[in-house]
């Protein structure tokens, strides 16, 4: 079972293989994969730091302690109908976003969010909303 974090859910939709640091972004892909190839793998929603955080890189600004990622986990999970702790396997959350979410709601709940220029969250909400799941990282 992976513990993540709110905003997570959503980072894994537009996750293409680019990352933080070399270390971070083999802990992504390595369970970004496994949701992929197992979408039946449970996932326990946490408050705050999570499994992809523990990979962050020690250099500057620890942003997994910023008041404004809680904020956009917060968001992120009611959007999508979840709270903190519950468990589900990442098949649920996919049923959950095809429910709840749009693509443009990126551009609300992760305003502030460095990666969402690249568009690569609202493709990956497209792929979930057309039965896709997620992208082969490459």
């Amino acid at each position: 079972m992976y513990k993540l974090r709110g905003h997570h859910l959503f980072c894994l939709l537009g996750y293409r293989g680019m990352g933080y640091s070399k270390e971070y972004v083999e802990n992504m892909t390595i369970l970004h994969q496994t949701l992929k190839n197992d979408p039946f793998t449970k996932i326990k929603l946490v408050n705050g730091p999570d499994q992809l955080c523990d990979k962050y890189p020690n250099s500057g600004e620890y942003h997994c302690q910023n008041n404004s990622i809680y904020e956009r986990d917060r968001a992120i999970l009611e959007k999508l109908g979840l709270t903190i702790g519950q468990i589900l396997s990442w098949r649920d959350i996919e049923m959950h976003i095809q429910k709840y979410v749009v693509p443009s709601d990126i551009q609300t709940v992760c305003e502030t969010c460095s990666w969402r220029s690249y568009g690569v969250c609202e493709e990956g909400i497209r792929d979930v909303l057309k039965g896709k799941g997620l992208r082969e990282v490459k």
